[in-house]
């Protein structure tokens, strides 16, 4: 399986924060101590550097990117090593770019998976801090790395080398020196613990939104006007809208739309007469064309009769003059007379 397609139960997501801080800080040499420090992209571009070196261009990367727009910069140049090397991870820049510390964790994950996955994960040769110094900040990045990776180195021998002048004065300023800071530093337990809770709350703020954008889908298929008019959405509705939590809403909602359904099959069937009374309207221009063809009609049935009356008028007379020839049948004077 590609490991740009790795899924969300694959053991690289399960990998904790701090084998995620401990694995950066050692192939970066940096000093990160909460994920959400690597949102800006520069640390994800180095990355990207050590696994394959020289495939980054470290001058554009920004190590001092505080706004959103540096920031975005970063990505970009991430996104075109992704693009140059055919990896097909889908980068959310607008999550990374809100410094979640869930959202980052993931990606630092899937960062570690595939930097793994290329050489085995050997990367003993690269040279972190050198490659940071033609980016920006990356200067100013490495000496506040060597700064406290020197601090403690420095205030361990300053004690050993410092000789308290008495076991008493020793025992009082102890007890002088750690009363506050008890007070001004919490134990790292409490810090592990805000961690968590952090990453809980961004959890559940994703857990939200998915389900939130599928009730919002629910709610668009019901206002289409094919189906609005149905009882089940009807029911759904009321259900979605209802403004307080009570249980009662799914009953009523349920004994409405089955009370629309009865209704629906009670209605009786249209009788003929009343099937002919909702026929469609004759509109004033069917009239007049309807009438103009009765008055066609009428004119050739006058015809009609007037050519048939003039047929008997000229048989008649046909009839007339038959008689005068049988005259001489009939013993007519002047016909003996000739």
């Amino acid at each position: 399986m590609s490991v740009s397609n790795i899924g969300m139960m694959d053991g690289a997501y399960f990998v904790g924060r701090n084998e995620i801080l401990a694995w950066i800080n050692t192939t970066l040499q940096l000093g990160l101590a909460k994920v959400e420090e690597a949102a800006s992209g520069a640390v994800a571009c180095q990355l990207m550097d050590a696994a394959h070196p020289g495939a980054v261009p470290m001058h554009k990367v920004n190590f001092d990117a505080k706004n959103e727009y540096d920031m975005i910069q970063n990505y970009k140049v991430l996104q075109d090593v992704f693009n140059k090397l055919k990896i097909t991870k889908h980068i959310e820049v607008n999550k990374l770019i809100k410094g979640r510390p869930l959202d980052n964790l993931e990606f630092m994950q899937w960062m570690k998976r595939y930097c793994d996955s290329v050489n085995g994960g050997f990367m003993t040769s690269y040279n972190a801090s050198e490659r940071r110094e033609s980016s920006k900040g990356g200067k100013d990045t490495n000496r506040r790395t060597s700064g406290t990776s020197q601090a403690p180195a420095k205030s361990a021998s300053t004690t050993h080398k410092a000789q308290p002048p008495s076991h008493a004065a020793k025992r009082a300023n102890g007890h002088a020196s750690n009363a506050p800071q008890r007070c001004a530093k919490p134990p790292p337990a409490y810090d592990a613990q805000m961690t968590e809770l952090k990453l809980l709350v961004d959890s559940a703020e994703k857990e939200r939104d998915f389900y939130f954008s599928k009730l919002r889908d629910v709610e668009i298929l019901c206002q289409s006007p094919e189906v609005e008019h149905l009882p089940i959405v009807k029911a759904i509705q009321k259900i979605l809208y209802a403004s307080e939590d009570d249980p009662s809403t799914v009953a009523e909602a349920q004994a409405e739309m089955v009370a629309q359904q009865n209704q629906m099959q009670q209605q009786p069937m249209l009788s003929p007469i009343l099937e002919a009374s909702e026929a469609p309207s004759i509109t004033p221009k069917d009239s007049s064309e309807e009438s103009l063809r009765q008055e066609a009609a009428a004119a050739h049935k006058r015809k009609s009769i007037s050519d048939l009356e003039e047929f008997e008028m000229g048989s008649s007379s046909r009839m007339r003059l038959s008689d005068v020839s049988d005259v001489q049948l009939c013993g007519s004077p002047l016909m003996s007379f000739t």
